[in-house]
């Protein structure tokens, strides 16, 4: 009797099988398309959180108040913004690697905060960039501010776009900024609306802080934006940006040359010191044109890389 019941049950387990074969041979298989693929590759691998709020943030020291709501969804607003902007973030690690360690000493000389170097982040993205305004270089100096804080301007030679010498004339504007309104906040934001723009809204509006006041929408932003930047920009991991010293850019070493006469061809200057026309103009991109007029005998240091850092002339 147990053997009969064995074999019916093979029996039958076997006609189930082989009529699922049937059922599966007799099915079109379904296809698959590209965009199910992506989607649920982007459901598995890839979430937007939202971003906790930091305790103690702050600007050179002085705290910004997040319990305020509408403080809280400024500074939210800009620390989303600048981590799921991961291309320019990552950008931002390199470049900082490469400049910071030459704005960092000179905002110490100028007994800036350190935090200032964050502003020339949200200035340029330490890039020379020009605005449509015509501000200039990484700390978007204007050509009458530049004069006015000792960079010489002019066609053949713009010192905004040289870094040392731009560094110390926006420390000499932001100083100034302190000693008029009292805190390196309300410096900082004058530095993007103008310490005459910041007074008169702070008289029209009777507050006496950044965080008090109704801005337009840069200058709004402005000091959120740089704190949002110094919070992940010191926290990379935190936030979720992966990378290692070998992917961070490196200033190449240089040494001055000493300059108190024209220079008539910078071909044949740079030449001269073993690199080429477009290496002399990376290191000193306040050398405007194809010369150096300096008529006055004015002293100007011209910075050459050191050697073994470039190949020139390769496939000639």
């Amino acid at each position: 009797m147990m053997k009969t019941i064995r074999k019916t049950l093979v029996f039958l387990g076997g006609v189930f099988t082989f009529g699922i074969l049937i059922n599966a041979a007799q099915e079109e298989p379904k296809e698959i398309t590209n965009q199910e693929v992506l989607e649920e590759k982007l459901v598995n691998d890839y979430n937007v959180y939202a971003v906790p709020m930091p305790e103690n943030l702050n600007f050179s020291g002085e705290l910004v108040p997040v319990e305020n709501p509408d403080i809280r969804e400024r500074m939210d607003r800009e620390l989303l913004v600048n981590t799921y902007w991961q291309s320019n973030g990552l950008l931002l690690f390199k470049r900082a690697n490469k400049y910071f360690p030459i704005i960092e000493p000179i905002l110490k000389k100028y007994d800036v905060p350190d935090d200032f170097k964050y502003l020339a982040v949200i200035e340029s993205g330490l890039t020379q960039a020009v605005s449509p305004a015509r501000a200039t270089g990484f700390w978007q100096i204007l050509k009458n501010t530049g004069r006015e804080y000792g960079l010489e301007v002019n066609e053949n030679v713009d010192e905004r776009y040289h870094i040392e010498k731009s560094t110390e004339a926006a420390c000499k504007y932001l100083k100034k900024a302190k000693e008029r309104f009292g805190n390196w906040t309300l410096a900082a934001a004058a530095y993007n609306a103008g310490s005459g723009g910041i007074n008169k809204r702070l008289k029209k509006q009777n507050a006496s802080t950044y965080y008090d006041l109704l801005l337009g929408q840069e200058t709004g932003r402005y000091v959120f934006r740089i704190v949002a930047v110094k919070e992940i920009l010191s926290n990379p991991k935190k936030y979720g940006f992966n990378f290692t010293d070998e992917d961070l850019y490196e200033y190449i070493p240089t040494f001055n040359v000493l300059v108190e006469e024209p220079i008539t061809d910078f071909n044949e200057f740079a030449a001269k010191h073993g690199i080429n026309y477009k290496i002399l103009k990376l290191h000193n991109p306040w050398l405007r044109q194809a010369h150096l007029n300096n008529a006055s005998g004015k002293e100007y240091f011209v910075k050459i890389p050191r050697e073994g850092y470039y190949k020139t002339g390769v496939g000639q």
